[in-house]
């Protein structure tokens, strides 16, 4: 691979920090042991540095270190990182729809997903699947090392709304979701819905979120036990932005016998 030229400022940066290392001096270097760096080649640099020609290049571990980086901020549990296309079995013709939906989603997943449309979802029957198919889209996107952040919704909007008397710390957390590169919204309205409604505090933060994302084409992958027509009675607003985005991508997985909890 050809080297990246000095006049770069952030290889500037990589050679500053490289040529402070090999000034160090030799009693220094002796304190250190070998395994405190994890890649001997660059010295956890990412980069080898040719003084030569003033230039950088990737080193081998860097697309390693790369994933590991986007897992710890994917916010996916070790236990759902194992969670794949492979391990989910459909029982039934919709369950095969889905996960063949779910593969193609992944296959495609590229520069046209800067278009709207660009998203996926799972709606309806508990215990189906939805979050076992949305999750091993993320992982296989995070193979590609294309980031996802997973939002978990219950958990995620009870944070958001414990910050909305502080304006800094709630558009902080507001901002995690609305500019993560893929957000992974993992059961939307758990929890929210009373008689028919959901509470205006939900309503207001995840409008910000979803009405940001759909403005940039900033992909979505959401599950929830709701139909695409629930969502747009509790608010046509959001309910429309997500099928939208979700076009030609929405799965709605319908029946008791779905759920793996009462019939796996």
């Amino acid at each position: 691979m050809a080297g990246i030229l000095a006049e770069d400022p952030m290889v500037m940066d990589i050679i500053n920090r490289a040529t402070e290392l090999g000034n160090s001096t030799i009693s220094k270097s002796q304190e250190l042991s070998q395994d405190k760096y994890e890649c001997e080649i660059c010295k956890d640099l990412e980069w080898i540095i040719d003084p030569e020609t003033n230039s950088a290049k990737p080193c081998v571990c860097r697309e390693k270190k790369h994933y590991k980086r986007i897992l710890e901020y994917s916010g996916i549990s070790e236990a759902f990182q194992k969670k794949t296309l492979e391990n989910y079995i459909p029982k039934k013709e919709i369950q095969a729809l889905a996960k063949k939906t779910a593969r193609e989603y992944i296959d495609n997943f590229g520069e046209e997903q800067k278009e709207k449309g660009n998203s996926i979802g799972f709606f309806g029957q508990v215990g189906s699947g939805k979050t076992h198919l949305s999750i091993a889209i993320a992982n296989e996107l995070m193979k590609k090392n294309i980031g996802v952040l997973y939002m978990q919704y219950r958990e995620a909007i009870m944070k958001i709304k414990q910050n909305a008397n502080n304006d800094l710390e709630y558009a902080q957390e507001l901002n995690r979701y609305k500019n993560a590169k893929v957000l992974l919204i993992d059961d939307l309205f758990k929890g929210a819905v009373r008689n028919g409604y959901v509470n205006d505090a939900d309503m207001r933060a995840i409008f910000e979120i979803i009405n940001f994302r759909y403005l940039k084409n900033a992909p979505i992958i959401v599950s929830s036990e709701y139909t695409a027509r629930e969502l747009l009675e509790f608010d046509e607003a959001i309910g429309s932005r997500i099928i939208q985005m979700c076009k030609g991508r929405i799965v709605e997985l319908r029946g008791q016998e779905l759920n793996h909890r009462l019939f796996g």
